[in-house]
């Protein structure tokens, strides 16, 4: 069964995971389209960066919450707006919140936590990178869902190869956090 705009909204509606307690915390958006009736996800690819634990990773757009941030969804909007230029106030509508996920970098979970936001873009909307950002691109969530991206993703740990589950799409390699936030949504959501 394919995954619908109605089918997402009413599973992300009955889905009410706790807020993420005070801390270092991080808010990314998960912006759908349907544009060629099925559902693509925005993903970035983040630029090199020295001090970037994700550095040159596919991943959505966001980032830490700050002080001036209200609350994790201003921070989900913020940090898109920041690093690929869309203004999801403008052009999307919330369709509910993940639960955090706790933040891994370099094979060492780390103090932070990461709230996925789910948007659903509403009107046309050009992206714009700003520098963190090297690429961005429309990810098919039916075709990784029906398991046609399907690979493995050989991490180094040190000397040690991992073999860890991704998907792999036009030269993007979509693993670590992004494709366990994926996998997080599309149990949620029944893809």
């Amino acid at each position: 069964m394919p995954l619908t705009l109605e089918q997402i909204e009413a599973r992300l509606a009955d889905h009410h995971p706790p807020y993420p307690a005070p801390g270092r915390r991080a808010a990314v958006a998960a912006v759908f389209r349907f544009d060629l009736g099925r559902p693509e996800v925005l993903l970035m690819k983040r630029s090199e960066r020295a001090g970037d634990r994700w550095s040159g990773h596919v991943s959505f757009p966001g980032g830490r919450e700050e002080a001036g941030d209200p609350d994790l969804l201003a921070t989900a909007v913020r940090e898109t707006l920041e690093e690929v230029g869309l203004d999801l106030r403008r052009s999307a509508r919330l369709l509910g919140r993940l639960g955090a996920t706790r933040a891994v970098a370099r094979g060492r979970v780390l103090p932070m936590t990461i709230t996925p936001f789910v948007f659903n873009l509403v009107a046309d909307a050009p992206l714009a990178l700003r520098e963190e950002a090297e690429s961005a691109f429309w990810f098919p969530l039916d075709r990784a869902a029906a398991g046609a991206l399907d690979d493995t993703y050989t991490y180094r740990l040190g000397p040690i190869p991992l073999n860890l589950p991704c998907w792999r799409y036009e030269g993007y390699v979509v693993w670590g956090l992004t494709y366990q936030m994926l996998r997080g949504l599309l149990a949620v959501v029944g893809g």
